[in-house]
């Protein structure tokens, strides 16, 4: 009898023994260990979507080369090293999700942002500190922040939105009094104490969107300028700003005038796709009373994930997004 035979006779006597032994534990006792197995099985699902990502770009994080070869494993994953500047690295070096801690809890905190739940209601159901839910819900958006259109062909909308500037999380050098779980600025629509956000869309659900440093002809140029194709067909609410862009840019325009009544031109031309994704938008926004003005790019990001997903967002989905595994599906098509 070899000796790996040997080897499997024992694992299975000693298996057998385990089995055994299961008969005699508590209630308390089997709770722990199905709490035990079921770690073990979120870090082995976490690790298989974490090593895909390798196999998807296979070439060295810090220097880009192609030759790289297995150099054992730690922390449960494989570990690379590159042929031509001998860094060692794994599948989560360079990503956003690198270094961070509790690998058995991540589809589960997934599954949080799949629902759009609060930092608290999700650090209750992770069993972690609220602290901890609140880093990884902006180490888990950094990437889907980036993944958007970047060219929207044929009939494109573009709408503009706002909203409040807030200094939520800021405890110093606050230039106003703070406002009361989110609360309203005095003025509505575009104004000082509002953000301006430029929506874009086209007819096949491709959605771009940016956080305007102002609404004016100039920055709104700056971003659809590269994101329109060159015989895209243009439709906005003929808002000033927006006009004096798409003039410049020189495109085919169809401005409705909403405020005369007007919804519909040659029954192709509206806006009723860009407005229906603002109202989503904003209608999903009231849950979080309130978003830091420094993280409102990662929240429409994480808007972004959900409508391209038809809201039927699955935990491993929202990690692979995470870990830029979607990245050119989003930047060619939604």
């Amino acid at each position: 009898m070899g000796i790996n035979e040997m080897g499997v006779m024992m694992e299975n006597a000693e298996f057998q023994e385990l089995t055994n032994s299961i008969q005699t534990l508590t209630p308390r006792q089997r709770g722990q260990l199905a709490d035990c197995l079921n770690r073990v099985e979120h870090v082995e699902a976490v690790n298989s979507l974490i090593e895909n990502r390798i196999l998807t770009t296979p070439v060295c994080p810090k220097c880009g080369h192609d030759q790289i070869a297995r150099w054992g494993k730690a922390s449960g994953l494989q570990r690379y090293r590159c042929a031509s500047c001998h860094v060692t690295f794994n599948a989560l070096t360079g990503t956003p999700l690198a270094r961070l801690r509790h690998k058995d809890k991540w589809l589960q905190y997934a599954q949080q942002l799949a629902d759009g739940q609060s930092v608290r209601n999700s650090a209750k159901a992770c069993g972690v500190h609220y602290n901890t839910t609140f880093r990884w819900r902006h180490r888990f958006l950094a990437l889907p922040n980036e993944q958007k259109a970047t060219t929207l062909v044929g009939i494109a909308e573009a709408d503009e939105t706002c909203f409040p500037e807030s200094f939520k999380g800021r405890k110093h050098d606050m230039p106003r009094a703070p406002r009361k779980r989110g609360g309203k600025a005095a003025q509505s629509g575009l104004s000082a104490e509002q953000i301006p956000v430029l929506i874009c869309r086209d007819r096949a659900g491709s959605t771009a969107d940016f956080v305007l440093e102002k609404a004016d002809n100039a920055h709104i140029e700056a971003v659809l300028k590269p994101l329109l194709a060159t015989d895209a067909v243009l439709c906005t609410d003929s808002a000033r700003a927006l006009d004096g862009a798409v003039r410049d840019i020189g495109i085919t325009h169809r401005p409705i005038n909403l405020s005369a009544g007007v919804r519909v031109i040659g029954r192709v031309y509206h806006v009723q796709n860009v407005n229906a994704y603002g109202r989503r938008l904003k209608e999903w926004m009231r849950r979080f009373h309130g978003t830091a003005t420094r993280y409102l790019p990662n929240y429409l990001g994480w808007r972004r994930l959900i409508d391209r997903n038809r809201g039927a967002l699955s935990p491993s989905t929202v990690l692979r997004a995470a870990l830029g595994m979607y990245a050119v599906q989003q930047t060619t098509g939604t």
